[in-house]
């Protein structure tokens, strides 16, 4: 059984809410991106935070309820050639906190990105999951998203 849907808000990020979302990434056991809550390693976010505000393509969103940060998402507005220079949003970096899914908080915000880049005319949304997370792969379907292509990628560092 699924618990209540909850009157969940999402608006840009601000600095402010850097530990918030820092921590939900922290906690991620899926994701192996080596995020942590260790206060040495808070400079290395601000500095992310401030490359994405000054980025005019790029925002940083959170899912606010009872002014407490349980989710959030990034959007990366990419313009191409292909498909007659068609643009479209990229969502990247999804993240509900733990003790708040299955309560429409990951909905709420996929339906905000969708309604966001269709206000803008914006040709399509996409995103990446990691292969192993089986569950967000059955969620994103029952959101609308269809599997239609292999990522592939080279870490750098």
């Amino acid at each position: 059984m699924h618990a209540p849907k909850l009157n969940v808000s999402i608006r840009l990020a601000n600095r402010e809410d850097l530990t918030e979302i820092i921590a939900l990434f922290a906690s991620d056991t899926i994701g192996g991106h080596g995020d942590t809550t260790a206060p040495d390693a808070f400079a290395d976010y601000l500095a992310a935070f401030e490359r994405i505000v000054a980025t005019p393509n790029e925002t940083l969103y959170v899912a606010e309820l009872d002014r407490a940060v349980v989710g959030t998402f990034q959007t990366t507005i990419l313009t191409t050639l292909s498909g007659r220079g068609s643009s479209n949003l990229l969502i990247e970096a999804v993240q509900t906190r733990k003790d708040m899914r299955g309560r429409g908080i990951g909905e709420t915000m996929m339906r905000f990105a969708v309604e966001t880049a269709r206000a803008q005319g914006l040709s399509k949304v996409q995103l990446s999951s990691n292969k192993q997370r089986i569950d967000a792969h059955r969620f994103y379907e029952r959101v609308g998203f269809e599997p239609s292509h292999l990522g592939f990628k080279i870490r750098l560092k």
